[in-house]
């Protein structure tokens, strides 16, 4: 009897009381992990240890970067969390829920309700929350890649173990759940469904292999210094702060932060337009995206059907009778069953719908009915009326009586053709803007459906996806990569194509080196949406789709994305700006190391200088910058490359720049030492606003403007801190002469002369 109506209220209620509630699962980063990955990294800790030695062994003042580790990792920890919040209100309404049978009702409740005991029933795309024993099982496939590694579905029957961390693929069952919570697989399922095919994005590798570069660099920098303050017997004191001021500026200590917050930020705004990121790095795999494949149905068309007619008429009653008595009830037959109530008979056997057959069996009563795609049931002289309603992008049924119900997944000889049934999808009303906007961006659309091909083609026609060739058949397509991307060349539509022909078309166009973003919403999309580099799926959906994609889209509306193509866009072009700033600053600082920090001459800086002009140059202008609006081209290739067109002549010129003027301040013109490190600060300051400028304005006025105006702000604030005799004194500046203001503008028009001669400006974006 538990295999009818599971547990009463009263025990479930009771077992639930005796366990106790259960957290449920991790929908994003945990508080904890945001604060490790913001505070404990590779450069704060190089900042932490020379700011305990300056405390201990030099002046406190010196240690002012400390500060700034302090208030950017506040920052990126405050805006991480603010995303985290968004998100996880988010995926509480895409969370898992299980279809539990109480008292001989089904019900659908929370995974964190569920006890040992229930029985739980299963549907295609449903994920199974629990452990336990299947209790029923028709046509019953489960994905357990997750488990074992194995992508091929297997199939169960009755009395076999089954465990959370599966999924649904084919048919119908039901089982008693044996351990749920900590004692099962449950708490780590979405976690470990995206996990396993989660991937570095192009920015996170370019950024890996910069840090890769600069901490190569660091290394013997930071040694030839330390060995040249050690031959020169130098004072402890006076060698810390040498060193520090040295080692520090070679660390972009605010890029990796700045990036992660971006990417939190740009997470909240998507979150405000329902789309729930699930992994941070998806907005940047979104921007690189410059192909989309999409299914037809619940992309580019609404998700619900209706019925437009049967044929012959009389064949009304058979399909009512059929879809409200068929097991599993997918959006078809439930379009079928409103247009043609009847009651549901208990079918003597079953043959649940797969994707890849395109058909599902019932046997009612002593009869068989055959429910599939036209091209593969028998049509008695209606093949053109089928022909004709797919070429107006109609979906079109085809019903018949069997002799038997069909064995081993093979239709049986003998089949009787009983009609059609004719069904109409409408295209959403965003969907042509959506296309337009991605079409102009760059990027190209494939739109892959299981139903026919003309099908497909006209929606896809009507939503304004151009097509330089007819349609393909998917049980067409070459299987090796190389004649499969040279069979979708121009052509943006395959129809009656299998999960696996999907999955083949993304892997093929991944080897033609395209990045590609997969949209899908059920099953069989699913397979294609492990294989893509980015995976998106509609929160109407199957519980697979949303536990494998890294962008649930959480009110299944496509016109989402091209929003979030723009932002993730944006906050690439501002990254790889600001990331050229962060990157000279390291340049700038190996060239002093190379050029004064190995020779006997003072330091032209103390570690509080270089404080306040990366404060002023770069910290602030970055945080306002990386955020800000922009325009233009995002090319994801060749980011190294990009910044260091940028980085190395500037960094060079900034050093040309403020090491001739120092020592012209120092030896020619008999500065005292503070003067001639004024001079040196006040060159750094002109250069790196400079810099920021070239970076930032472009051809719109109010963008120049706005940019000059930032400028101008940080020079003045600049100028403020000379003026006032505490600040002034705070940072052991000079108090400005004209030979002081004289030699740096000449120092810093040296620099910036310097870099409009090598064409700089080419390097700029």
């Amino acid at each position: 009897m538990l295999a009818q109506t599971g547990l009463g209220e009263a025990e479930a209620a009771r077992l639930l009381a005796a366990r106790g509630p259960l957290q449920p699962p991790a929908t994003s980063r945990s508080t904890a992990s945001i604060v490790r990955a913001n505070v404990f990294t590779l450069f704060n800790l190089i900042l932490v240890v020379f700011g305990g030695l300056t405390l201990a062994f030099a002046d406190w003042r010196d240690s002012l970067f400390l500060g700034i580790v302090v208030f950017n990792s506040g920052i990126g920890i405050v805006q991480e969390v603010r995303a985290k919040r968004a998100l996880d209100r988010l995926a509480a309404l895409v969370a898992p829920a299980a279809a539990v049978v109480r008292d001989g009702r089904e019900r659908e409740l929370p995974v964190e309700e569920v006890v040992v005991g229930d029985l739980v029933r299963l549907a295609p795309g449903d994920q199974l929350v629990a452990d336990g024993t299947l209790a029923e099982a028709q046509g019953l496939a489960l994905d357990e890649s997750i488990l074992t590694g194995e992508s091929a579905t297997v199939t169960r029957t009755v009395g076999e173990e089954v465990r959370s961390g599966s999924f649904t693929v084919e048919g119908t069952g039901a089982f008693v759940v044996s351990a749920v919570g900590p004692d099962s697989y449950a708490e780590r399922l979405a976690g470990e469904a995206r996990r396993f095919r989660h991937a570095r994005s192009p920015l996170e590798r370019a950024l890996n292999r910069l840090l890769l570069i600069l901490v190569g660099a660091m290394v013997p920098l930071g040694v030839m210094l330390g060995y040249s303050l050690y031959h020169r017997h130098e004072s402890t004191r006076e060698a810390i702060s040498t060193a520090t001021a040295g080692v520090v500026t070679l660390v972009p200590e605010g890029l990796i932060l700045l990036t992660s917050l971006t990417f939190a930020v740009a997470a909240l705004k998507l979150a405000r337009r329902g789309a729930l990121v699930q992994q941070l790095n998806a907005i940047e795999s979104l921007a690189s995206a410059d192909v989309v494949c999409l299914d037809k149905t619940g992309t580019l068309t609404r998700a619900g059907l209706r019925v437009v007619s049967a044929v012959p008429d009389s064949l009304g009653e058979l399909l009512g009778r059929y879809a409200a008595s068929a097991p599993a009830r997918n959006p078809t037959l439930a379009a079928i069953a409103a247009a043609f109530p009847a009651g549901a008979e208990t079918p003597e056997a079953s043959v649940p719908f797969s994707s890849s057959r395109r058909w599902s069996a019932l046997r009612l009563g002593s009869e068989t009915y055959v429910l599939g795609a036209p091209d593969l049931l028998p049509l008695d002289g209606r093949a053109a009326r089928a022909a004709d309603e797919a070429a107006h992008g109609r979906r079109v049924l085809a019903l018949a009586r069997a002799e038997a119900l069909p064995v081993d997944g093979e239709l049986p000889p003998g089949l009787e053709p009983l009609g059609l049934v004719v069904l109409a999808e409408e295209l959403r009303g965003d969907a042509r803007a959506a296309v337009e906007f991605l079409l102009a961006e760059g990027v190209s659309l494939q739109v892959l459906s299981g139903d026919a091909p003309e099908t497909v083609a006209a929606i896809a026609a009507d939503a304004g996806i151009p097509s330089s060739g007819p349609p393909l058949a998917g049980d067409a397509l070459p299987e090796e990569p190389g004649a499969l991307r040279d069979a979708l060349a121009g052509v943006s539509v395959v129809g009656r194509i299998a999960p696996e022909g999907k999955r083949l078309v993304v892997e093929a166009l991944r080897g033609g080196g395209r990045y590609v973003a997969m949209v899908g919403d059920g099953v069989n999309d699913v397979p294609a949406l492990k294989a893509a580099n980015l995976a998106i799926a509609q929160g109407t959906g199957s519980d697979m789709t949303r536990a494998v994609s890294d962008i649930v889209l959480v009110k299944g509306d496509f016109a989402t994305v091209p929003p979030m193509v723009h932002e993730g866009r944006q906050v690439l072009r501002n990254l790889q700006r600001v990331a050229k700033l962060f990157v000279t600053k390291s340049v700038f600082a190996a060239f002093l190391i190379l050029t004064v920090g190995v020779t006997p001459t003072s330091y032209p800086f103390l570690p509080r200088h270089l404080t306040l002009a990366s404060s002023l140059t770069i910290g602030i202008p970055a945080f306002f910058l990386a955020l800000a609006p922009s325009s233009g081209p995002w090319r994801p290739e060749g980011f190294l490359r990009e910044v260091a067109r940028f980085s190395i002549p500037a960094g060079v010129a900034a050093g040309l720049g403020v090491v001739s003027a120092y020592l012209f301040a120092l030896n020619v013109l008999g500065f005292p030492l503070e003067s001639a490190r004024t001079v040196a600060t006040t060159v750094l300051v002109l250069v790196g606003l400079s810099l920021v400028y070239f970076l930032e304005a472009g051809g719109r006025r109010v963008r120049n403007a706005a940019v000059l105006t930032l400028c101008g702000l940080l020079l003045a604030a600049y100028v403020l801190v000379l003026i006032l005799p505490f600040t002034r004194s705070f940072f052991a500046l000079a108090s400005p002469t004209f030979g002081i203001v004289a030699c740096s503008l000449g120092g810093a028009a040296l620099a910036v002369g310097g870099l409009l001669l090598m064409d700089f400006g080419r390097a700029r974006v």
